[in-house]
């Protein structure tokens, strides 16, 4: 995973975590905007989530980071 995109997916459950609790579930699409500005890192975040570690549409927070951190 490109560092660029495991800093980003650690910022995001961080801001979410801090609104709204440990339980605060997430998607790969919360780490992008709604347009499609790079193609490249969305494909790398799905695969990773989608064919890598075969994880739900929402997973929690708390539990994305983790993972992330421990690549």
């Amino acid at each position: 995973m490109q560092q660029k995109l495991k800093q980003k997916i650690i910022a995001v459950c961080d801001k979410k975590i801090a609104a709204k609790g440990e339980s605060v579930g997430v998607s790969f699409y919360a780490f992008f905007a709604n347009k499609n500005d790079d193609p490249v890192l969305l494909m790398e975040a799905a695969t990773w989530w989608i064919q890598t570690h075969k994880l739900d549409h929402f997973e929690k927070a708390v539990k994305i980071k983790a993972m992330v951190e421990a690549i």
